[in-house]
């Protein structure tokens, strides 16, 4: 079973980093509990930007970003987490989301988190981060993580408690989901070819 961490942190160390790592942790801990053996891959969206920009204008993905690409295909589960920049996603984490080949997280488990500077901008969630996964047709995780900065290294902000209950109902769903089947719905047919008849 691969979970696969999708990040768009942009500094290193990051908290968005480590709260993907701390929930793909969780989740890996209640899979193998149940037997399940677990493959954890993450993908760093700001080791990809170049890549990213590159793909807008070619549509030619290259080996980094196809590699991206493959991980969330092959997925069991995609855990997708964000800094909150603007009441919303980051720019390149919705640009990575974008890039993605249509389809390619229908009926796949999502588990959506964030991380900000404050408590005022866990809505973006809400608001912005499950109308997204909603769209690509995710399966998304009935609870989300978002860490404040305070929440770092408090007991009291039940950070902890609330990464082991998403990982924990992550897991369930991931485990409870029948792999993807492959579907030509969102088929693209060459552009030549439709000139041609």
């Amino acid at each position: 079973m691969i979970i696969t961490v999708v990040t768009a942190g942009m500094s290193t160390p990051s908290s968005t980093h480590l709260l993907g790592e701390r929930l793909a942790k969780a989740t890996a801990d209640r899979l193998e509990a149940s037997d399940q053996a677990v493959e954890v891959r993450t993908v760093e969206v700001r080791e990809l930007a170049s890549d990213l920009v590159n793909f807008l204008g070619t549509r030619v993905p290259s080996e980094r970003l196809r590699e991206a690409f493959d991980a969330v295909a092959q997925a069991s589960g995609v855990i997708a987490v964000t800094p909150i920049w603007n009441a919303s996603y980051s720019g390149l984490f919705k640009l990575f989301f974008d890039a993605l080949e249509e389809g390619s997280l229908k009926g796949r488990p999502a588990l959506l988190a964030a991380t900000g500077g404050s408590a005022r901008h866990s809505l973006a969630i809400d608001s912005a981060l499950l109308p997204l996964f909603f769209y690509l047709k995710a399966t998304v995780a009935p609870t989300a993580v978002f860490a404040a900065t305070e929440d770092w290294g408090s007991d009291e902000s039940g950070l902890d408690r609330r990464i082991e209950r998403a990982g924990r109902e992550f897991a369930d769903l991931v485990a409870a989901t029948p792999a993807p089947e492959a579907s030509d719905e969102f088929a693209v047919v060459d552009f030549e070819q439709l000139l041609r008849g």
